[in-house]
């Protein structure tokens, strides 16, 4: 067992979360993720970044990721993000997450990688593009996170098993090493606190790739636009009917953003058996969207465009996480027999 000063971790426990900046956030992340990392971030030691690395992986165009890590960084802050409460950086400006990443590579095997849900869905999908970025996608998540030695890390579905693998790294370095130092990351679980918001065709969770967001940065005519051409059908059948999944998709969104009042007037239609209301209810539904979305898009916009209040977050944010992850790579170091002479 090695004999090293290895740091003391308080009390409060340590979150973290990253986004790839793919596209902005949408009516799902705000009430998905945002709402929740608020109150995270008065409870918990939180770090919370935007992940441009891996979003290398499908080759943006040069010219626009800047753009879109811009957009999150803003959207990020208008949600109500406080950097003075939380940690927010950009992944690329934490150099530390790189070496770890190699090093974590060490103890990742070629047969487990090849087996990652996430990697065979996507080689499938875009076999021209299977590069060792992608393959490697997993060891980078988990550098991400063992980097400051996260306690919980809110995942979806898709992402357990990266969490599961970064779990698997660490108990394989402290087992290698001889030393408990890294801890075993758990999945942020939100209980009751987790909303889901379905997208507006009809299909399930609101997603970029699936064509069927409203983005909080959406102009209130764009928003009418996209709630106007929502699935529905020609009413009810009769009576106490059970709602088709397009439906009730509309009425979990009116859930959220409007007042009990108005989800009893129009469920009290539904059940009555009565028609033709549906114009009412999706102008109702877009007038509350716009009405949580509008202040926020204004925020974005005015974030936006102060560059030098945009620099001094990236700067600030950007120490505050190497500090974190300075300590921890310098001890994984040690730990790993890199000395200075």
């Amino acid at each position: 067992m090695l004999s090293l000063h290895i740091k003391i971790f308080d009390s409060m426990k340590t979150v973290l979360s990253g986004i790839r900046p793919t596209g902005n956030l949408h009516l799902g992340n705000y009430y998905g993720a945002m709402i929740n990392f608020l109150k995270m971030q008065e409870e918990n030691k939180c770090f919370f970044f935007i992940a441009d690395w891996h979003s290398l992986t499908t080759h943006p165009d040069p010219a626009l990721l800047h753009v879109n890590v811009t957009n999150i960084l803003s959207e990020y802050l208008a949600c109500g993000l406080d950097p003075g409460k939380a940690t927010i950086y950009i992944q690329s400006d934490v150099p530390e997450i790189a070496e770890l990443y190699l090093l974590l590579s060490m103890l990742a095997y070629v047969g487990e990688l090849e087996k990652t849900v996430s990697f065979k869905e996507k080689a499938r999908q875009n076999p021209d593009n299977v590069n060792a970025g992608l393959f490697t996608y997993p060891v980078l998540m988990a550098a991400d996170i063992l980097i400051h030695n996260a306690d919980y890390v809110p995942v979806g579905k898709d992402q357990e098993q990266h969490l599961e693998m970064t779990r698997n790294y660490a108990k394989r370095f402290n087992h290698r090493y001889g030393i408990e130092y890294f801890k075993q990351p758990e999945a942020y679980n939100f209980g009751q606190e987790l909303i889901k918001i379905p997208g507006l065709d009809g299909s399930g969770k609101m997603g970029k790739s699936e064509g069927n967001c409203i983005y909080l940065i959406d102009e209130p005519k764009t928003i009418e636009k996209k709630v106007k051409g929502a699935l529905t059908d020609s009413g009810p059948e009769g009576p106490n009917m059970p709602k088709p999944d397009y439906i009730e998709n509309l009425f979990s969104i009116l859930k959220v953003v409007s007042t009990p009042e108005v989800v009893a007037h129009y469920d009290h239609l539904w059940n009555t058996g009565e028609t033709k209301w549906y114009g009412s209810m999706k102008k109702q539904l877009a007038e509350d969207i716009i009405k949580v979305t509008t202040p926020i898009r204004e925020r974005i916009h005015s974030i936006k465009s102060d560059t030098v209040y945009l620099r001094k977050i990236q700067k600030e944010g950007a120490e505050k996480a190497r500090e974190s992850a300075g300590k921890t790579l310098l001890e994984v170091r040690k730990i790993m027999g890199f000395k200075s002479f």
